[in-house]
């Protein structure tokens, strides 16, 4: 045994205490670490992660850096647990620094040879800088140790008091048992909320909360003896019982709001919820009830949820996403509120979009909620309306465009990549026309981005064709389609069924857009239009004689398939159903603007006006339709049949790019899981019933189509993508606590 580390051990052991060796008397400028370094920094290190774990699991606390105020200044416990421990080399530097200053007057046991740990017995106590990091790093564990269940913050101290006093758990004198007396502006010391784990605390935590759910042992484990009424139930019960409570609700708004507080106060219950009653409960976290949420968002925000980066963060956003406490993000939807729904420019808040579409990601595609981080981007707003609110909650100037918007953007694009890496999934989400194109064409190649609007909305609908071809017959190539409404779901539908197109009949990309035509505001987009129309319109303009409205063109090119996007109520006029259906034995209509009051017409009208023959689907949900005796459920094509399970697919595949193939496999999957059973009650999408199921077949086909293409990551590849896509999947059940 080394005569360094001898008498000292001993000391130790006297005093009970676990501070390591000094090395401040090695006689040598050479010398190099005592071994005993390399062994305590895993048990440190070790202790730490239990402490940090410990403190995200119960309560919400924070460690808080607090900067010393003088170079002998030492810092707080919560600056210790948010500082590295140094790495072995780091150490070295650090004693070798102590052996070129260390002198005999300031170090006592210089002449004893002896390790002086803590200043060594009765030393003074002016150890080196080095050694007082150390020290001071022990002492952190030591309050670990000699209080497991609480933490108390350790006020800064010169390295003298530290090492002359013990630093003691929570319970100190009667006066300031926390030691809040004692916080000056010099002398910060955490807040008690912070630093002690309480039941009290826990309770107002929804990522950890149970309510009347937590057990006898977990009540009295965790300090929640007395802060509940004495009935423990089951999350079943819970679940009963708030349904119960939401029923009573007879405004679609008001049944939102109460979602949304459930979210709030009890994260796990709200997803259990949602699942265990998805039919009922998606319109209300979804469309059609988030758009009146989003116009109404001011008035009735609470608590905020996301991040909000907007023009008066330029230059730091990178800061601001460093805010948000989640490091292992994996989906991003970010709004910049210009186009919600078919409601128009909402600014700020059009928050609920991106906060909806989140929580569908985990209920529906089992995406970790803390791995979801709902975004939006304010640079101000054009609604006259919103400015003059006085309970308006975002930027009260005009919209910025330009330059000034796209330097935010593209700090924004390059701030998420540095923080979170190139496999997260951002998707843009009611960004108006004239930037969505501009954004995914900008970062598709460089960023994992996706676009709900456009490739979203085009993937479920090109599943619905292919579920109508197995009622109507035929394939893709033989039918004709018209668009009213040429806008970002409209072309990137139609870009989507002539790419399905192309690949089963192996035809150019340009021969097949010729099987889809589309009819804006102006009329329909013909050739002679070519050069006054936007960009992303011109691959459609075909050769055919000016024609102004809608019914003009449908008698003169006489499709087979009729689909709405414009966002304008009742545009499907009796006239024009009794004209589809004229020439079609059964004509496929899909009204799809949301929300309901701009589909382009109803359910009913759809089966009335076509004597029932038509094969319908809508954005909106519509209520069963009963026509000469036989009901008649109409197909709802809803994103969210397609966005939950197609995210999955890129996280579980670390995929680095959508690619437009993957969007294909995701049209394929949902389409084949559609049954007989399905077409024959009048619907052409599988029951949201099964959306969980639904997802992840969805997810391991967009996995697979991934590896094929070479753009997944995790390696090596699943052997049944599929069974592995359901244990990633997040299952909101409680857990147990210890």
């Amino acid at each position: 045994m080394s005569p360094h580390h001898g008498p000292h051990r001993a000391q130790l052991q006297h005093k009970k205490r676990i501070a390591p060796p000094s090395t401040c008397a090695a006689p040598s400028r050479n010398a190099t670490p005592s071994p005993f370094y390399t062994r305590l920094l895993p048990p440190i290190a070790s202790s730490r992660a239990r402490l940090l774990s410990r403190l995200r699991t119960i309560g919400d606390a924070r460690t808080r850096r607090a900067q010393p105020t003088t170079p002998t200044a030492s810092a707080s416990l919560s600056s210790s647990l948010s500082l590295p421990f140094p790495t072995d080399a780091e150490l070295a530097a650090m004693l070798s620094a102590r052996t070129a200053t260390a002198s005999p007057a300031t170090s006592p046991l210089w002449k004893r040879g002896g390790g002086g740990g803590e200043g060594g017995s009765g030393g003074s106590g002016n150890g080196c800088t080095s050694c007082r990091e150390v020290r001071r790093r022990a002492a952190a564990v030591r309050v670990r140790a000699a209080a497991p269940r609480r933490v108390e913050a350790v006020a800064m101290k010169s390295a003298a008091e530290t090492d002359k006093e013990e630093v003691a758990a929570a319970g100190g004198g009667v006066e300031d048992k926390y030691g809040e007396d004692r916080a000056t502006e010099e002398v910060p010391v955490t807040p008690w909320a912070f630093s002690v784990a309480s039941g009290y605390t826990l309770l107002r935590d929804p990522h950890h909360n149970k309510g009347l759910a937590f057990t006898e042992k977990e009540r009295d484990a965790h300090y929640l003896r007395g802060l509940l009424p004495p009935a423990v139930v089951s999350q079943d019960l819970q679940v009963k019982k708030i349904m119960h409570n939401l029923r009573q609700y007879n405004v679609p708004l008001q049944r939102y709001m109460a979602m949304m507080d459930l979210q709030e106060r009890n994260e796990r219950l709200f997803y259990k919820l949602l699942i265990d009653n998805v039919e009922e409960l998606l319109p209300v976290v979804y469309t059609p009830t988030v758009g009146e949420a989003c116009q109404k968002y001011g008035s009735i925000f609470g608590r905020p949820q996301g991040l909000y980066v907007s023009l008066k963060d330029k230059g730091k956003v990178l800061d601001v996403l460093r805010n948000w406490p989640e490091r292992n993000i994996q989906v991003i939807v970010v709004t910049d509120g210009e186009r919600i729904l078919g409601l128009g420019d909402l600014g700020c808040q059009g928050m609920g979009i991106p906060v909806g579409k989140l929580s569908l990601y985990t209920a529906l595609g089992g995406v970790r909620p803390s791995a979801c981080l709902p975004i939006t981007i304010d640079v101000g707003t054009n609604n006259e309306q919103l400015l003059n609110d006085e309970f308006y909650i975002g930027l009260r100037q005009r919209r910025a465009t330009g330059k000034e918007y796209h330097d935010l953007m593209e700090e924004f694009m390059s701030a998420v990549k540095q923080i979170y890496g190139e496999k997260v999934l951002i998707q843009f989400e009611d960004f108006a026309n004239h930037n969505a194109f501009d954004l995914l064409a900008k970062y598709s190649k460089s960023h994992l981005v996706f676009n709900d609007d456009i490739q979203g909305t085009a993937s479920v609908v090109l599943a619905g064709l292919l579920s109508s071809l197995k009622v109507v017959g035929g394939t893709l190539a033989e039918h004709t389609y018209l668009f009213l409404g040429a806008g970002e779901a409209g072309t990137g539908i139609a870009e989507l069924i002539a790419l399905e197109i192309s690949k089963q009949t192996k035809a150019p990309l340009e021969e097949c857009r010729k099987k889809v035509w589309l009819v804006d505001s102006k009329g329909l987009i013909v050739n002679s239009r070519k050069e006054s129309l936007q960009p992303f319109k011109k691959p459609w303009a075909h050769e055919h004689e000016p024609v102004t409205t809608l019914l003009d063109a449908i008698q003169s090119i006489k499709p087979t398939v009729l689909i709405g996007t414009s966002g304008v109520g009742r545009t499907f006029t009796k006239e024009v159903i009794e004209a589809m259906a004229s020439f079609n034995e059964r004509p496929i209509i899909f009204s799809l603007s949301n929300p309901t009051s701009h589909s382009e017409c109803t359910a009913e009208e759809a089966y009335n006006w076509s004597q029932g023959r038509a094969v319908f689907a809508s954005g909106s949900p519509f209520d069963p339709v009963e026509y000469n005796g036989k009901m008649h459920v109409p197909g709802q094509a809803n994103n969210a049949y397609i966005f939950p399970g197609f995210g999955l697919g890129v996280v579980v595949s670390g995929a680095v790019r959508v690619h437009e193939d993957m969007l294909l496999a995701a049209s394929e999957a949902l389409a084949d899981q559609a049954t007989q059973e399905n077409f024959d009650k009048g619907s052409i999408f599988p029951p949201f019933t099964n959306i969980r199921k639904i997802s992840a077949r969805i997810a391991a086909s967009v996995a697979a189509k991934a590896y094929e293409l070479g753009l997944a990551t995790r390696l090596p590849q699943p052997k049944d993508l599929e069974k592995y896509a359901e244990s990633c999947m997040y299952t909101p059940v409680y857990r147990s606590y210890r």
